[in-house]
């Protein structure tokens, strides 16, 4: 995802534009990763008419991206450790400057 969020294959790409800059991958391997990102939303694919490929482009930005991964981890968390997990989140909360807790207002809006 790193090569895909720098732009450096591009805004819609094909599985050889991303192994061009992975060479020590097989083919196989980029195209089945790939494939598995656009399974987990990660990216989005599209059948290329009249040929036996797929073009693929960013579902997500990587701000996006943390943002839906942090969520989802912590509500795993949360159905893990119940009341314990809140704890520990709350008695982070007490710990964090002012300018923290501002930027986490921000993010809790988005």
């Amino acid at each position: 995802m790193r090569t895909v969020w720098s732009g450096a294959v591009g805004e819609s790409f094909v599985v050889r534009d991303v192994q061009e800059h992975m060479p020590e991958l097989a083919y196989t391997t980029v195209m089945t990763t790939l494939s598995r990102l656009g399974q987990k939303g990660l990216l989005r694919a599209k059948a290329v008419r009249q040929k036996r490929a797929y073009e693929y482009a960013p579902a997500l930005s990587p701000v996006e991206f943390v943002t839906l991964a942090s969520r989802r981890d912590v509500e795993k968390i949360v159905k893990r450790y119940g009341d314990a997990a809140l704890a520990a989140f709350a008695g982070r909360l007490d710990k964090l400057s002012e300018e923290q807790r501002e930027r986490l207002r921000r993010l809790e809006e988005e």
